[in-house]
C-alpha cells in the first residue's frame, strides 16, 4: 500500500523534518533574493527563440510541398510547439515570472498553445497536483484517470487494455490533459457551490471555455495556416497534425519519467490528514523522480528533468532548478534520504512496466502491495526478507537509501 505514516517510512525524527524544511526555506530565500537581469535576460532569450523557430518554420512550410522543406518545416515547429508547452506555457502559468510584473508573461495573462485552456489547467495543476501530489484518491494525475499506477487503486478488467490505453493517452496527451482539466473544473464547481445540479454542468462557463478554445486551437492549425500556404496547404496540414504529435510524445515521455518511475511514491489520505508544511515538503522529495539532462534536453523539458526541485518550488524560476538541485540532492545525503534519478530511457522503462504490470490482477503479481517496486510504504521493511535488506545503516535513522537498495535489488 501507500506511504501512510511519512515520517516512520524517511525514518526521520519531527527535529530533522523541521531542520529539512529550514534549510529549504533557505534556498527559496537565496533564490527570491537573487532573481534578477539574468532571469529576465533567460526567459526572454527562450521567447526569441521559440517565436523565431515558428516564424521560420512558416516561411519553409510555404514550399512544404517538396519533402525536405516539410521535414525542416516540420521539425522546427514541433521544437517551436515543444518550448512553448514546456519551457514557457507551463511555466509561465506556474507564476515563475510573475515577480517580474510583465504583463506578456505573467500567468494571469498566458494562453499556451494547446487544446485545454491554461486558466483551467492551472486551477486542476497547480492546486489539485501540486498541493495533493500522488496521494491516492486525491491526485487525479495519478494515471489520468484512465492508467492503474499503483495497487492501491483496485484492478478492473478494463485494465487490461491499458497497455493499449496509454498509446492512446501518449498521442493524444493535449486533448486527454484538457478533458482531465475540465472535469476537474467541473468538480471544483460543484464543491463551490453544493446543491448545483450536475446535468447543468456541461453548459457551464467552463465547459464554454473549453470548447472555444478547442476551436481557437484547430482553426489556427487546420483551417488558418494551411491556407496561408495556398498550393501548399494539404502538406501544411500535416506538417501542423505531425509537429502536435511529436509535442504529445514528447511532453508525455517527461511527465511520466517525473511521475511514475520506481522511486516515485504514493500516500494514502490517511497520511495527509495529519500532513504539516515540513512533511509536505518530504511527500515533494519522495513523491517525485528526476531524469538526467544536459542543457539542451533540460531547455527542451522545460527544466522537468529535475522534477524533485519543481515540485518543491514551483514558482521559481526553471533556469534555476540546475543550481537548486544540486543543493537539494546534498541535503538527500545529509538526511539520508533517496534522490531518485537515472537516465531519460530508464525512467521511462520503469514506468511503462509499471503499466503493462498493473494491467493484470494483483494475484499474477508476485509482490504484495507494501513491497511493490512501484509503490512504497514504511510497512515494507518489516515484511521483507531479512536477507535482503541487511545494510550498515549510514547514520542512526535507517539508512533509507541503502535499505530501499537492497530491497530493489531483490526484487528486479
Amino acid at each position: 500500500m501507500a506511504i501512510t505514516d511519512i515520517a516512520r517510512y524517511a525514518h526521520l525524527t519531527d527535529v530533522d523534518i523541521d531542520s529539512l524544511s529550514r534549510e529549504l526555506d533557505a534556498i527559496r530565500r537565496d533564490i527570491e533574493d537573487q532573481r534578477g537581469e539574468r532571469d529576465w535576460r533567460y526567459i526572454h532569450r527562450v521567447i526569441a527563440l521559440q517565436r523565431g523557430l515558428e516564424i521560420g518554420a512558416r516561411v519553409v512550410l510555404m514550399g512544404s510541398r517538396r519533402k525536405p522543406a516539410w521535414v525542416l518545416g516540420t521539425s522546427m515547429l514541433a521544437c517551436s510547439k515543444v518550448l512553448e508547452n514546456m519551457e514557457l506555457g507551463h511555466n509561465i502559468s506556474h507564476g515563475q515570472w510573475d515577480w517580474m510584473n510583465d504583463p506578456e508573461i505573467h500567468s494571469n495573462s498566458w494562453e499556451w498553445d494547446q487544446v485545454g485552456p491554461s486558466s483551467q489547467w492551472k486551477r486542476a495543476h497547480n492546486y489539485s497536483h501540486h498541493l495533493y501530489t500522488n496521494i491516492v484518491g486525491m491526485d487525479d494525475d495519478i494515471g489520468f484517470g484512465i492508467l492503474r499506477m499503483t495497487r492501491d487503486v483496485a484492478w478492473r478488467p478494463v485494465n487490461l487494455i491499458q497497455p493499449l490505453a496509454n498509446v492512446v493517452l501518449a498521442t493524444t496527451f493535449e486533448w486527454g490533459i484538457a478533458r482531465h482539466d475540465l472535469d476537474a473544473q467541473k468538480r471544483m464547481d460543484v464543491e463551490r457551490h453544493p446543491g448545483t445540479d450536475i446535468s447543468r454542468i456541461g453548459k457551464s462557463e467552463a465547459s464554454r471555455t473549453f470548447w472555444r478554445k478547442i476551436g481557437k486551437q484547430m482553426g489556427k492549425d487546420f483551417v488558418l495556416f494551411p491556407a496561408l500556404t495556398g498550393r501548399a496547404w494539404k502538406t501544411t496540414l500535416t506538417a501542423n497534425a505531425s509537429a502536435n504529435l511529436i509535442r504529445n510524445l514528447w511532453a508525455y515521455a517527461v511527465i511520466f519519467c517525473g511521475h511514475f518511475p520506481d522511486g516515485a511514491e504514493k500516500f494514502t489520505m490517511a497520511e495527509y490528514e495529519s500532513e504539516t508544511r515540513q512533511q509536505w515538503y518530504l511527500r515533494q522529495m519522495l513523491g517525485s523522480a528526476n531524469f538526467k539532462a544536459g542543457p539542451l534536453m533540460a531547455l527542451m523539458s522545460g527544466n522537468l528533468c529535475y522534477q524533485i526541485e519543481h515540485h518543491l518550488f514551483p514558482d521559481l524560476p526553471s533556469n534555476r532548478y540546475p543550481e537548486i538541485a544540486k543543493r537539494v540532492e546534498a541535503l538527500c545525503e545529509k538526511f539520508d534520504l533517496p534522490y531518485t534519478t537515472g537516465s531519460l530511457p530508464r525512467q521511462y522503462w520503469l514506468a511503462l512496466r509499471t503499466i503493462h504490470k498493473l494491467a493484470l490482477p494483483d494475484s499474477f503479481l508476485s509482490r504484495s502491495s507494501d513491497d511493490a517496486p512501484e509503490t512504497s510504504s514504511e510497512q515494507r521493511f518489516g515484511l521483507a526478507d531479512p536477507r535482503e535488506t541487511t545494510v550498515e545503516p549510514a547514520s542512526p535513522r535507517r539508512g533509507l537509501k541503502a535499505a530501499i537498495g537492497a530491497l530493489r535489488a531483490g526484487k528486479r
